[in-house]
């Protein structure tokens, strides 16, 4: 059978679901953690932000070294490095004098996979010969979203059923996805991005990303977008237990799986109806419900209501990261890796930014995670006017004649 650009999307949903393996698994277990290991909240956080800081360096050596890079190779050494990170979380604490130590080691090793899967990966989506890109992109991101929610899910019928104490088993049976996308990646086919060939005109030059105005404008959403998104994905558990007094079962999955389930449906909606809608209205209009779902989860009184703002902010972040990243395929000329590695690094050192301030923040007034919520506003808030300015500056551009 010949392997086409349908394969290699196949492959690349895998690389999504490991993603959201690495990055919200460990969250349901913080408080096992917590309570096992005899951690801190703010060595919680720590964890958070090491996970996001590292897939920053990630991305800031693709960006630096992409046209160097062998990518089939690179895509199945992350998935392989996820399946070892994950792994290590079942044994590694247990081994080593510290357990938080063994803890972290296993968050680099996973977060280096994570971060190159995500770099990688939406560029090579975006290469592939088809039609309707921002669709497809969409699609590619909605299975982090599948992901999320499903590792929420299976995990907590897991623990039903055999127990929480068994977490470290579910770890090892989690990495059968890393596996089965580094196999997967080892035969599909891989195409390239027209800003990775080489020029052929050699009076052409390729512009620096850093000179571009817009690009500047799409890199500060990223940080937003990230930093609205993970704030309330990594903390939505711990909130629902101990902040609203629901149990683990419940929380889970009124808080953090309604929330992936509200991503993944935010995603599939905008990429059937993609070539209808305008991309940048859509993301202004997110942004806007992003800012009320954060102040009804922080201010309710009422815990159902709080966790429908958590979901509600899951809806509300859907279309941000793959959105981001469709318009400025759009926007900047001749785009390439290294555009979506810069990106990925806006919208990581967001996802570092936002999860270990609402950590920091609750740590500050008691562990009050409704304070946290309240302040991560500002976040999408930063987006709506980085989105307005840009349509305003746009609209004198066309009444000045320029494209």
């Amino acid at each position: 059978m010949k392997l086409g650009p349908k394969h290699t999307k196949l492959a690349g949903y895998t690389g999504y679901l490991t993603q959201a393996l690495i990055i919200n698994f460990p969250p349901l277990l913080f408080l096992t953690f917590i309570n096992t290991y005899n951690l801190s909240i703010s060595s919680i956080s720590v964890l958070i932000t090491v996970s996001f800081m590292v897939q920053l360096a990630v991305d800031a050596f693709a960006a630096k070294f992409s046209s160097k890079l062998n990518i089939r190779a690179t895509v199945v050494t992350a998935l392989i490095l996820a399946t070892v990170g994950i792994t290590g979380y079942s044994y590694l604490p247990e081994i080593i004098p510290s357990p938080f130590v063994g803890l972290l080691i296993c968050t680099v090793v996973s977060s280096i996979g994570a971060g190159f899967v995500e770099v990688l990966v939406s560029p090579i989506i975006e290469a592939c010969p088809t039609d309707g890109k921002s669709a497809a992109m969409s699609i590619l991101h909605s299975f982090y979203a599948w992901g999320h929610a499903g590792i929420i899910i299976l995990s907590t019928v897991f623990f039903g059923v055999f127990g929480l104490e068994n977490w470290r088993i579910l770890a090892c049976l989690w990495t059968i996805i890393p596996l089965v996308g580094a196999v997967a990646f080892m035969i599909v086919p891989i195409y390239t991005l027209e800003g990775d060939k080489p020029v052929q005109n050699t009076k052409v030059k390729k512009r620096s990303p850093f000179r571009s105005g817009i690009f500047l404008v799409f890199f500060t959403i990223m940080v937003c977008a990230g930093a609205a998104e993970q704030a309330m994905a990594q903390w939505a558990s711990t909130f629902a237990e101990s902040g609203l007094g629901v149990s683990k079962a419940t929380g889970d999955i009124l808080g953090p799986c309604a929330f992936a389930l509200l991503m993944g449906v935010a995603r599939v909606i905008y990429a059937k109806f993609s070539d209808r809608l305008d991309l940048q209205k859509a993301i202004y209009l997110s942004s806007l419900v992003c800012i009320a779902a954060y102040l009804v989860a922080a201010l309710s009184p009422n815990a159902v209501i709080s966790l429908v703002g958590c979901a509600l902010c899951g809806l509300s972040t859907g279309i941000m990261w793959p959105g981001t990243y469709s318009l400025a395929a759009q926007k900047i000329p001749r785009v390439g890796i290294q555009i979506f590695a810069l990106l990925a690094l806006g919208g990581d050192l967001g996802c570092a930014l936002g999860p270990a301030a609402a950590g920091w923040i609750a740590e500050l007034f008691g562990n009050d995670l409704r304070i946290s919520f309240a302040i991560s506003a500002i976040f999408p808030l930063i987006m709506v006017i980085l989105l307005l300015a840009n349509k305003k500056d746009r609209r004198k551009d066309i009444e000045n004649g320029n494209n």
